[in-house]
């Protein structure tokens, strides 16, 4: 049975029927959004429906999503989602801002907001029935897939480029998946699914290729929706007035550009729903060696032109983002921008966010460089509520992890020795 009434294409807009349809639109190419029946969940739903829901993990939206009841309880593809949201008083305080938080997505079970995307896809891989599930990864997508895959004995083919870091293929090597690497960028990795899916009659899961990806991921907007719900409760009960502050603003980082459309999804959804009054504000933060999406905001336009990408964060470093347009639309639709950060103020930031508890790979932290830039540019001002999203762990990546911090010393084992330095 269809929990949803077909696909729309975001660029030409298009309607087509789910079976009609299984990636882009056959017209120009463009990205799919699911097209939920809105109507009948009104008619069934209220938001107490959802937010009453004890399952801690992005299944407790079921009702908002296009997938039926997925397969194998107590399993990792189970837990998905559900993710902290941490205060981060010291940094605010440095930061003079009043309310300042984070949502840490490295508490997923493959350890990124990847597993999102891949716990939906895995879902839908099973209703219809496929084989084998192929994706593109420069090692988080991959991971989550095949970690959410070996959870219910789903086979996954993953292509991932030489140079992803080894932590990463490590994962995907232990999860069971067969492992390709690529001598080439992600991007050739991508167009390589491609081919190969159509060859084999493999199901893609490639990022914002799939419909389902963005599907995934607009659960973390669903769980920022909840949690806001809360902090505004809070905030009451302290003798503060909902109307005397201002909208939540996001911060994310932004690669091939499918979290960031996947978080703005999500808000439309429960605008579309009467949930929410308004959308939040989201701005996306770019690497300056991987700015596709950045310059085309800049410049005004949703044509997004390749670049060579170079920059430490590797899980943004994309030349054509795949999902560049929906990309842009999340930041100009929410009154939002784009931030482009150095990969020296990703280092510094990977060692910010440690010293108050937070292990956050390059790709993470580069959000967090993007908080402390925007500030500086005077984008958002000390009164701003401020959600930044840590989009995987630091363990992903311990070689960037280590640019950011000193070596540790090595000594005798000796008291003498240890007076030395202490």
């Amino acid at each position: 049975m269809n929990k949803f009434n077909g696909y729309r294409c975001s660029i030409c807009g298009v309607e087509y029927l789910p079976g009609q349809v299984t990636y882009t639109c056959p017209r120009d190419g463009g990205n799919l959004d699911v097209v939920l029946d809105v109507d009948a969940i009104k008619k069934k739903f209220q938001p107490e429906d959802i937010v009453s829901r004890t399952e801690a993990s992005l299944w407790r939206y079921l009702p908002l999503l296009p997938v039926n009841e997925p397969a194998g309880d107590s399993t990792p593809l189970r837990a998905a989602g559900w993710t902290p949201v941490f205060a981060l008083p010291r940094l605010a305080e440095k930061l003079h801002l009043k309310h300042l938080w984070l949502k840490d997505e490295s508490r997923n079970p493959t350890a990124s907001f990847k597993d999102r995307a891949s716990a939906l896809v895995v879902t839908r891989a099973c209703e219809i029935k496929s084989e084998i599930v192929v994706t593109a990864s420069t090692g988080n997508a991959g991971a989550a897939l095949a970690g959410m895959a070996a959870a219910v004995g789903q086979k996954t083919v993953i292509f991932a480029p030489k140079t992803a870091p080894q932590a990463k293929v490590a994962q995907l090597l232990v999860f069971g998946s067969r492992v390709i690497l690529v001598n080439g960028t992600y991007d050739e990795a991508f167009d390589l699914t491609i081919k190969a899916a159509n060859e084999f009659g493999w199901y893609c899961r490639n990022t914002g290729y799939n419909p389902f990806t963005l599907e995934g991921k607009k659960t973390a907007a669903f769980e920022i929706w909840e949690w806001w719900i809360e902090a505004h409760r809070a905030w009451h009960k302290k003798g503060s007035l909902l109307e005397n502050h201002a909208p939540l603003t996001i911060f994310v980082s932004v690669g091939d550009g499918n979290i960031i459309s996947g978080i703005h999804k999500g808000f439309k959804d429960l605008l579309s729903l009467g949930w929410i009054p308004n959308l939040p504000r989201i701005i996306g933060v770019q690497a300056e060696g991987s700015a596709a999406i950045a310059n085309a905001f800049h410049t005004g336009v949703e044509t997004i032109a390749p670049v060579s990408a170079t920059t430490i964060a590797d899980s943004i470093s994309v030349d054509l983002p795949r999902d560049g347009v929906r990309a842009v639309r999340a930041a100009r639709q929410t009154d939002g921008t784009y931030i482009t950060v150095k990969d020296e103020d990703i280092i510094k930031a990977i060692a910010e966010l440690g010293k108050v508890g937070i292990f956050a790979e390059p790709a993470g932290a580069a959000a967090y460089a993007g908080l402390v830039k925007a500030i500086r540019l005077g984008v958002v001002g000390g009164d701003d509520p401020i959600l930044v999203i840590n989009t995987g762990s630091g363990l992903k990546d311990v070689r960037a992890a280590l640019q950011a911090v000193s070596p540790a010393p090595i000594i005798e084992p000796t008291l003498e020795a240890l007076k030395k330095i202490v």
